[in-house]
């Protein structure tokens, strides 16, 4: 009787879903999605009850952000699956559409003084968290594009590419974001091999330039007293009153907590914007310092998946992007942790996976799903 094998590329096509799976990172999604649960019930602390007072539905933010936690990871899922090679090919696409965005909400009306959101009915969609996640792909496309090596004039086109959409971010105004991009090119920068006087000429110019901007009315007043009341002991109580209820809400959680929706602070809304901005010192009031420690660690988690996928990627260009992801994650816990216990300046930089906010959590999930996909097809 006679017999047929497959073709070899049938075979191939046939294994490629199976080998994708199994190499899946579970603990980088899972510790990803366990943040995104804990954001949600943390959310849903912070904001049930000054609902419920004011009549309207104590669950809101919780089917909000629960919503777009599944959205969420069904772009990390579906970028895990696609090959991150493709996105060299699309690179410039992602670029110029990501700058138009940039400009097209610069005409939208003004929205808490910022122009920084599209209105899509119910929901609004911030591009500038989509063009950090954008800017990683297109420095990491050019540098993986100089296999020689960097040189001067490459530091200057990287340089003036940066620093379009970072300018087009302080125009919204948007601070955070400039500063994360900023801090991304840097660290990017280093890992792709930029010679180190070129680097320290850089962070010398970027210093240069937020000098000019604070001392020459680039910036508003309320940006710079907000920037500078962490190390101002004389700043007006307007722009340090957020911190200090923030401090008090953690200094009141001890170590141990209050428990789970037993924060006094938390359940009477004594700290203002606590599910954006603030939304550590919820985790502090009612888990306490172990709680905070235990979550501190699950990013610690993440951030070390992140970066041994970049040590395993097979290509400079895998190795790049997990760079940069791996800034943006670990600069952005940083700020946001820092800036609730009043060491760090207040800039709005949300807090990953646990702040409210649709763009912010995609955002996060499609950097995450990037390094999953550096890391399915990365060496054994």
């Amino acid at each position: 009787m006679a017999t047929f094998a497959p073709s070899s590329a049938a075979s191939s096509a046939a294994s490629r879903p199976r080998h994708l799976t199994a190499r899946f990172d579970v603990v980088l999604a899972g510790g990803s999605v366990l943040l995104a649960l804990i954001g949600v019930v943390m959310i849903y602390s912070a904001t049930r009850g000054l609902l419920a007072l004011d009549g309207e539905d104590p669950r809101y933010f919780l089917k909000r952000q629960g919503a777009f936690m599944v959205v969420g990871i069904a772009v990390m899922v579906a970028l895990a699956l696609f090959d991150y090679r493709r996105l060299e090919q699309i690179s410039t696409v992602l670029y110029v559409g990501t700058l138009f965005a940039l400009l097209a909400v610069l005409a939208t009306p003004a929205s808490q003084g910022a122009q920084r959101w599209f209105p899509l009915g119910p929901f609004q969609l911030q591009p500038s968290e989509f063009a950090t996640l954008v800017l990683i792909i297109a420095i990491a496309t050019y540098c993986a594009r100089r296999p020689e090596g960097l040189d001067f004039r490459d530091l200057v086109r990287l340089v003036l590419m940066s620093l379009v959409p970072i300018l087009l971010v302080i125009k919204q105004p948007d601070l955070g974001t400039a500063i994360v991009m900023t801090v991304i090119l840097l660290v990017m920068l280093a890992v792709a091999g930029m010679p180190g006087r070129y680097l320290l000429l850089l962070i010398a110019g970027a210093l240069l330039v937020m000098l000019v901007a604070l001392k020459g009315g680039l910036l508003q007043q309320y940006q710079i007293e907000r920037f500078t009341s962490f190390i101002s002991p004389h700043a007006p109580e307007k722009y340090t009153y957020n911190v200090a209820q923030a401090k008090e809400a953690i200094a009141h959680g001890g170590f141990f907590g209050r428990g789970l929706f037993h924060g006094a602070l938390t359940n009477l809304a004594y700290v203002p914007e606590q599910q954006t901005d603030f939304i550590f010192s919820a985790v502090g009031e009612q888990v306490g310092f172990v709680g905070a420690a235990v979550l501190l660690g699950i990013y610690g988690m993440v951030a070390w998946r992140v970066l041994r996928t970049a040590q395993l990627a097979r290509d400079n260009y895998g190795r790049l992007l997990c760079a940069g992801v791996f800034a943006l994650l670990v600069f952005s816990v940083f700020e946001n942790v820092g800036m609730n216990m009043g060491i760090m300046p207040v800039t709005g930089i949300p807090l990953p996976f646990l702040s409210y906010g649709g763009s912010a959590m995609i955002g996060f999930f499609a950097a995450i799903g990037i390094t999953i996909s550096v890391h399915n097809r990365s060496v054994r």
